[in-house]
């Protein structure tokens, strides 16, 4: 994967503008450590730091497709399908330089237009300057894996792969308003929504087109609702062999292919077709990858959400597999590491937290560069078979809001914002419920369909496009810290369009989370995996995590922190004198959560010089 910049000027001349462009690239030389590049015309400066996967000697970037009158991209991404592409564009006349499926990109922009976007198969995020007409594209993937970002100015734009990128040129503020606020504490991630005052991001499945007196914005791809005529034994079938089609395309690469396994279902199942693959093509052992917090098997005391430890399921599957499997096991004092935690929140951009997860995840990611370049990860499987608790609790089904608010909000952790005043100060309840809203009147349905199917195919829907996109973002960003790309097989949309138009009586036929994924991996991975109860990302169950971060905010109040500008010093000690440990039923509204995500917010503040508007 790669990091793009851009600046469009239809008032200047950027052609010596070498010394900016720079700038907002040179943030994102960790997407690209192992090259980077800038490009500058009277109306257009592009930049590109490059992660080389595909065509290691070839396909620096931009790129052009010829003289000066050419057309130039910046692009980052995987394009599964280029290969057959290529070959269709050879036969339609078009030359190529280099190997590289940056290079397919951009001459099937120029066989076909902005419709090439809907030929593309993988996950990207892309801008080609036209100097012919004097307009940019913006592209993205179907799901939004590869994030996107613009900037309006008064006479052109911005862009960039991530908000830091925008905020390095001189026209750009830092400034986030109520409802940035709002995006951020709430949990919602709402489309095209980039928290700071005048930014945006590119919507997945989109061709955005801007020039010097016009912008438009078209989606190449929708999810759709179709009658499902399959059934149970062909669905089964059908979900198992559009797993193996989509493993194998995306292990292609020229460098090592890994994957993150955590022992539950998901990762486990896109393991074990790894290392088929691998198998198949006499390569191997497959390198597997967990993360572990030191005496965490001792020390691990089940709850609602986490029934087991997950190492001893790993090490199994890893076993059954035939893969090499590394354990990177954790002490407190990594995911304390203040180098760590800022690089998380440089990594993010936002100080949107799940807590310990996102830090171990970065020092998981750093220990997986040491041996590869490119990990698959499991993502995206409980959104579209129907894995959380959610899915499966009938007041959080027929609840009034995005169905993983009603957990944490039954449990009481809702209380923690409310006791720091920000739940009401904010008018975070009339917020949720007008993004709900807005999130179901986007709902593709089947004409007639009522009762269980359909709200099953909304709460399917909601979390596809709300918290499924949140999850990949961050799984992006910590990674891409890491100089790691990770790559998503459940999100392909093939296996998505089918998936999401089973019936819910087929993804359920047993009773259980996941029951059609867990059939098609039958006899693939172990039964103990196959039946063991779904588990979340780990997190770390040691108390002393929690009091480090009550001393952290104690430091923060004596200081007089900006934090303090949104809430006050006795609100805050109304969570500090809540008894420690008793988080786990909370979720990211717990008193735990709440005191991280205020450290957070004013490590931000401080960092990125953010004007807080209300």
């Amino acid at each position: 994967m790669c990091g793009i910049a851009g600046w469009v000027s239809y008032a200047s001349d950027l052609t010596g503008q070498t010394e900016t462009i720079s700038a907002m690239t040179a943030t994102l030389e960790y997407r690209g450590p192992d090259a980077g590049g800038v490009w500058t015309s009277p109306r257009a400066a592009l930049g590109h730091r490059r992660l080389a996967i595909i065509d290691l000697e070839g396909g620096r970037q931009p790129m052009a497709a010829g003289d000066d009158a050419l057309p130039v991209m910046t692009y980052n991404g995987e394009v599964y399908n280029y290969r057959e592409l290529r070959a269709e564009l050879e036969a339609l006349g078009q030359e190529f330089r280099t190997s590289s499926d940056s290079e397919v990109v951009l001459r099937a922009y120029l066989q076909w237009g902005p419709a090439f976007a809907e030929r593309l198969d993988g996950i990207f995020a892309l801008g080609i300057w036209d100097p012919r007409t004097e307009e940019l594209l913006l592209v993205r993937d179907r799901m939004g894996v590869k994030p996107l970002y613009y900037y309006p100015t008064p006479d052109g734009l911005l862009f960039g792969s991530e908000p830091k990128t925008i905020l390095a040129h001189p026209e750009a503020e830092a400034v986030v308003d109520a409802d940035g606020l709002r995006e951020i504490f709430s949990i919602v991630k709402t489309p095209g929504h980039a928290v700071f005052r005048g930014m945006y991001e590119v919507r997945p499945a989109t061709v955005m087109r801007f020039s010097r007196d016009s912008a438009s914005e078209e989606c190449y791809w929708r999810l759709e609702a179709r009658e499902h005529t399959d059934d149970l034994a062909t669905t089964i079938v059908t979900v198992r062999r559009l797993l193996e089609e989509i493993v194998e395309r995306q292990m292609v690469a020229d460098v090592t292919v890994g994957t993150l396994l955590s022992g539950g279902l998901d990762s486990s199942a896109i393991t074990a077709l790894a290392a088929r693959v691998l198998a198949r093509k006499g390569a191997g052992p497959l390198k597997a990858f967990s993360v572990d917090f030191q005496g965490h098997e001792t020390r691990f005391r089940s709850n609602v959400q986490w029934e087991d430890p997950d190492t001893p399921f790993a090490i199994e599957v890893a076993e059954h597999v035939g893969a090499e499997h590394i354990i990177v096991e954790l002490e407190n004092a990594q995911i304390l590491d203040p180098e760590v935690r800022e690089a998380v929140l440089r990594a993010q951009d936002l100080p949107v937290s799940t807590g310990d997860m996102e830090y171990s995840l970065l020092v998981l990611c750093r220990a997986l560069k040491e041996r590869m370049t490119v990990a698959l990860s499991g993502e995206a499987a409980d959104e579209l078979f129907g894995g959380y608790t959610w899915f499966h609790d009938r007041e959080a089904v027929e609840s009034d809001t995005f169905p993983w608010h009603h957990p944490f909000e039954k449990a009481g952790g809702i209380g923690a914002l409310r006791a720091v005043g920000l739940w009401d100060r904010l008018g975070l309840g009339e917020y949720v419920k007008r993004r709900y809203t807005e999130a179901l009147e986007d709902v593709p349905r089947l004409p007639g369909e009522t009762g269980l199917e359909a709200r099953m195919r909304e709460l399917t829907f909601l979390n596809l496009t709300r918290w499924e996109r949140f999850l990949l973002d961050r799984k992006d960003r910590v990674s891409m810290a890491a100089s790691l790309e990770v790559r998503v097989p459940f999100t392909d949309h093939r296996l998505v369009e089918y998936v999401y138009n089973t019936p819910w009586a087929m993804k359920n036929f047993d009773g259980r989370e996941k029951s059609l994924l867990r059939a098609a991996m039958r006899g693939v991975l172990p039964d103990s995996v196959l039946d063991r109860k779904k588990n979340p990302y780990p997190s770390t169950q040691d108390e002393k995590y929690e009091v480090a971060l009550r001393d952290r905010m104690e430091e923060i109040l004596a200081e007089g922190g900006p934090v303090l500008d949104l809430v006050s010093e006795s609100e805050v000690r109304m969570l500090l004198d809540a008894p420690v440990g008793t988080y786990a039923m909370g979720g990211p509204w717990s008193a735990r959560a709440v005191i991280e995500r205020l450290i957070e917010f004013n490590t931000w503040v401080r960092m990125y010089g953010v004007r807080v508007e209300l």
